[in-house]
């Protein structure tokens, strides 16, 4: 029709006519086309949505899931411990097989007694000692809340089986019982520098490496489970309060659990112990305690080295009994004693030299070597011993794989006693410690006299320690350890002063399992 309308165009006008009709049918199928693609899109962003949902529940359950234990990187073999819900559990210790010799027979495990090495009166002084023992193994678990503003807890179990029941016997099962090492809680404001301690844990007495911190004690790097006599420790109920100034200077106040260690003679009639009931093993005597041991310390950190002042002070109780002529009475006493601790890097990371010292009254308990507190005079009254330890030490890292130990240390006590007169004022005897009529002449013959009062206790000591292995399991590592020591007894009649000695051997393989 179009073309019978405009003939004489027909042949020009058709190929516009085409050329229209082309585009009109392109831009029919574009339109068609795009919507398609359009479709297209909404379905992959429905799809991609979906994805992004499952994705964010599967996240949130994770969330919810306590985290695993943290790995340890190729880099690193530090343990950070097991994270459940807000705490952080962190387990430690290490695994024991100790061989031990002694030179004389102390019948003893890995503790040695350096207070009671045989005399030549016993047969034990004739008799070597082995044993092979696994009871120093220690498992020790530390658990930490959250870290609040710089206010954080803590509490903290150490534990090891070198307890011995009145059944406890090396026969057959080595039945052997768990015993408590240190148990406590710590509270501590970094803002304040304030912390409190209560619990079971190494007196405040003991040596530390840095200011007050608990698990920073200087203890001596024995195999032996008794330490060196010089060494100034007790592991024992406390509550202890610490303020720390600064970097540089710290003060700790610690009110802990007393026991009373009486030798020498005591009158007719005193008593000063009494055996043990309901939660005390009925085998064994306490002392009278009225209140706890008072420790004071003062640690100093100006930047080179460790610097320590403490005192602590005791109170010490007694009873003569009455009778029908005479009431009985009670005797306290206190005691007062200070010292001194220092930690030198005298080649940083390499050599180091530490000393402690306490001297005053009553200082036994609080030396490796248990020498006497205190005694009693001709009335029943108490007598607190003068006495004092001291230890000194090198410690030595030639390699990194190896630590190698020296040390030597001493414990003194004096003798204090009193006479005892009859209704004429003739001398009869003396009562207290190191009495001068202690017939001591049999101490050096088998099966003869000897109950001397001992005075005196030293010992060299050197050894070991090589980390054989450390990687990804932990570390393993081998010590070897040899002693001297010497202990002598105060003069008795006629001026005869026994003394006796032991050589000691001692090696050690610890496992650590999976710490750094």
């Amino acid at each position: 029709m179009l073309f019978k309308l405009l003939p004489g165009r027909a042949a020009g006008t058709l190929p516009c006519v085409l050329a229209v009709a082309a585009v009109l049918s392109t831009s029919l199928a574009c339109a068609q086309s795009s919507s398609a693609d359009i479709q297209e899109m909404k379905r992959q962003i429905r799809e991609m949505q979906q994805k992004i949902d499952r994705m964010e529940a599967q996240a949130a359950q994770a969330a919810a899931i306590p985290a695993a234990p943290v790995a340890r990187s190729a880099s690193s073999d530090k343990y950070e411990g097991i994270q459940a819900g807000p705490l952080n559990i962190k387990f430690g210790g290490f695994i024991e097989f100790a061989g031990l010799y002694r030179s004389r027979n102390e019948e003893t495990d890995v503790g040695s007694s350096f207070n009671g090495i045989p005399y030549g009166n016993a047969s034990g002084h004739y008799l070597d000692e082995f044993r092979a023992s696994a009871r120093q193994s220690r498992l020790s678990i530390l658990i930490a809340g959250p870290n609040d503003s710089g206010r954080h807890a803590e509490a903290y179990y150490e534990m090891d089986f070198l307890g011995a029941a009145q059944t406890a016997n090396s026969k057959e099962s080595n039945s052997y019982n768990l015993r408590i090492r240190n148990i406590y809680a710590q509270y501590a404001n970094d803002n304040s520098g304030f912390s409190i301690l209560a619990g079971q844990n190494w007196s405040l007495l003991t040596p530390g490496k840095k200011g007050i911190a608990a698990r920073g004690e200087l203890v001596p790097m024995t195999i032996d489970a008794q330490y060196v006599p010089g060494f100034n420790w007790t592991r024992n109920a406390q509550i202890r309060l610490v303020e720390k100034f600064s970097d540089a200077v710290s003060v700790g106040l610690s009110l802990e659990s007393p026991q009373t260690l009486f030798g020498g003679k005591a009158p007719t009639g005193v008593i000063s112990t009494l055996t043990g009931s309901g939660q005390f093993n009925n085998a064994n005597s306490y002392s009278f305690d009225t209140a706890p041991d008072v420790v004071l310390k003062l640690a100093f950190d100006p930047g080179w080295g460790h610097y320590e002042l403490f005192g602590v002070n005791r109170w010490f109780k007694d009873r003569t009994i009455g009778s029908a002529t005479a009431a009985g009475h009670n005797d306290s006493k206190s005691a007062l004693a200070g010292g001194v601790g220092v930690l030198l890097p005298l080649i940083p990371k390499v050599l180091e030299f530490q000393a402690n010292a306490l001297f005053g009254k009553g200082v036994g308990r609080y030396g490796s070597a248990q020498l006497s507190d205190a005694t009693f005079d001709a009335q029943g009254d108490i007598v607190p011993l003068k006495g004092g330890t001291w230890l000194a030490g090198l410690v030595a890292h030639p390699d990194p794989t190896l630590d190698v130990y020296a040390y030597f240390g001493q414990e003194k006590v004096d003798a204090a006693y009193s006479p005892v007169l009859d209704g004429t004022g003739a001398l009869t005897g003396y009562v207290g410690y190191g009495s001068p009529a202690l017939d001591l002449s049999g101490c050096a013959t088998e099966g003869g006299t000897c109950a001397p009062n001992n005075g005196k206790v030293q010992q060299g000591t050197i050894g070991a320690w090589w980390k054989a292995y450390r990687g990804s399991l932990g570390y393993l590592q081998i010590g070897v350890q040899g002693s001297y020591t010497k202990l002598q007894a105060l003069a008795g009649l006629n001026g005869v002063q026994p003394d006796t000695h032991m050589t000691v051997g001692m090696v050690s393989v610890r496992y650590y399992p999976y710490q750094n």
